[in-house]
């Protein structure tokens, strides 16, 4: 078929098939009919990769950079395999948009973060209407979180991280008395919901104080690979309460990840045991795993998010309003249509407005 295209565009007598894939795992080149040079694979992979890897081994965990490098050799690994419990044609939240009605939801920042623009963008897509809310509104007075049903606390690098991630937001918050009392009077209405994203994720990890049901949550420190991860990664969807997850329970997904401050340390804070798991890693043989690269931030039991005992509140390290749309994967299964899985969670919370 390839051929056939250069051919139309008078291209044949200059284009010359040299190669066709083999199923044993191995690259050879030959002449005359014979061998020349034969090698696996993985062994040129791992020679390709080797100057990255003496770099990692200098300046991270030398302990994941043997990891990864080490992955090369699996020569039986799947690759990613998605499976999605439930089905993605099915807009959950399609009766209350024939309503009309557009429940109101801030999508929350700070001095540094970012990702609020595609956060409004797929809030609005799921049937709210999604208003930038910046801390100093907050603080001046121009907004009330009393106005809104829903926050979302955007990902980023708030106050450049320099108090510890999402540290320095949550302080503006838990210092001032106003602020605090706004926060503490949302978390307990019933009829509200709220999502922390990547760093949205650590500075609500900080706010549990005010949040009922999230006392066991732990606080999100360096990744074990000393290092900022920004790569796809296979993640679990699990059973909890979690109203953003319903319906999602056992969907095997990938997701974007773009963190340095991911790993769930209970060793400050926090129950691992009480904690209310809603998300974990898992390797591309679908099993938990704390293993690098599998697991970016070494977290333990793979947790990448955890939600309340209600479920109003959730958080999650990886960015999953970045690949909302099937066609911002890096890569995705053939059959997939305009809506990733991750659509699924952003429609549940209009759901759960009703």
């Amino acid at each position: 078929a390839v051929m056939d295209v250069l051919r139309g565009f008078n291209l044949g007598a200059c284009s010359h098939i040299i190669g066709k894939p083999n199923d044993r795992g191995v690259i050879e080149f030959m002449r005359d009919a014979k061998i020349i040079y034969c090698q696996p694979r993985s062994a040129l992979h791992r020679l390709w990769s080797e100057t990255s890897w003496r770099i990692s081994m200098l300046r991270e965990n030398p302990a994941c950079a043997q990891a990864e490098y080490d992955r090369l050799l699996d020569e039986t690994d799947p690759g990613m395999q998605p499976k999605v419990t439930f089905d993605m044609s099915e807009n959950v939240a399609a009766p209350f948009l024939a309503t009309g009605v557009r429940p109101r939801v801030a999508i929350l920042r700070e001095q540094g973060v970012n990702s609020h623009i595609e956060t409004a963008f797929v809030m609005h897509q799921a049937g709210f209407t999604a208003v930038d809310v910046h801390m100093s509104d907050l603080i001046a007075g121009r907004f009330k979180l009393d106005d809104f049903q829903g926050i979302i606390a955007v990902g980023g690098f708030s106050y450049g991280d320099v108090l510890g991630a999402g540290e320095g937001w949550a302080k503006t918050i838990l210092f001032n008395a106003a602020l605090s009392d706004q926060f503490a009077k949302f978390f307990n209405r019933q009829d509200t919901f709220g999502l922390g994203i990547c760093n949205g994720c650590q500075m609500m990890s900080n706010l549990k104080p005010l949040i009922p049901g999230a006392h066991a949550w732990p606080k999100f420190t360096t990744n074990k690979s000393e290092k900022f991860e920004a790569r796809f990664a296979m993640v679990e969807v699990l059973d909890s309460p979690s109203i953003f997850f319903n319906g999602m329970a056992g969907t095997q997904t990938p997701i974007a990840v773009a963190h340095g401050e991911g790993y769930a340390d209970f060793s400050q804070t926090g129950n691992i045991d009480e904690a209310v798991a809603a998300m974990r890693f898992i390797d591309n043989r679908g099993s938990a795993t704390e293993a690098y690269p599998f697991n970016p931030n070494g977290s333990p039991r793979g947790l990448t998010s955890v939600t309340t005992a209600d479920g109003r509140f959730t958080v999650m390290m990886p960015h999953a309003e970045r690949v909302f749309r099937s066609v911002l994967h890096s890569w995705h299964p053939d059959g997939w249509g305009e809506d990733s899985p991750w659509m699924r969670m952003f429609r549940n919370a209009r759901k759960f407005v009703g």
